[in-house]
């Protein structure tokens, strides 16, 4: 896969803030591995969230979304910085994360960050997620999505880890969109 230099740029952030390698980690998907990836450094990173930022926006503009969403918490940092972008950009996309579960006070939703009499009925909605093993995170967030009335178009991730995801995904009906797959840090 031949990298543009904003890619290879974002490749070197990631592999120097957010790619371990060694030592064996259980995966939220509760998978062993000797590999993992901490996206929150590079995300929360001023050069490492405008690649992101760039590199995302890309791939988006052909979805023609209305909001971007994803799961807490992995994806919050990614659907922030995406909206404030977008707005950069002048093509300004809405963002949502969805909780895992409900909180127990407040308006004790799940879909966070719409005001009153906002709704994703019939609104056009990209996933969005920092790393992807299976993609049982991403597709909770897209459940919860349909389930508020949205149209999924497409899922993007920053990492595939090839682990299953794409089929996943493809099961539903989606497309999984990735900047980098895990491979290319093995190298």
């Amino acid at each position: 896969m031949a990298l543009s230099a904003t890619q290879r740029r974002l490749f070197e952030i990631i592999k120097a803030r957010s790619f371990s390698y060694g030592a064996e980690i259980t995966l939220a998907s509760g998978r062993k591995s000797n590999f993992y990836f901490n996206m929150k450094p590079t995300m929360l990173d001023p050069e490492g969230a405008s690649l992101i930022g760039q590199l995302v926006l890309e791939k988006l503009s052909e979805a023609r979304a209305d909001y971007v969403a994803g799961l807490e918490m992995g994806a919050v940092p990614m659907v922030s910085l995406i909206a404030a972008e977008s707005f950069r950009a002048g093509d300004p996309v809405r963002a949502v994360f969805i909780r895992k579960q409900a909180k127990e006070h407040g308006t004790r939703q799940r879909v966070e960050g719409l005001i009153k009499d906002e709704s994703l009925t019939g609104k056009r909605i990209v996933i969005l997620e920092d790393v992807t093993t299976t993609g049982g995170s991403a597709i909770q967030a897209v459940k919860e999505c349909r389930q508020a009335g949205g149209e999924v178009v497409r899922a993007i991730t920053l990492v595939d880890r090839g682990e299953g995801a794409a089929e996943a995904f493809a099961k539903l009906g989606l497309s999984l969109d990735a900047l980098f797959s895990a491979e290319l840090f093995l190298d």
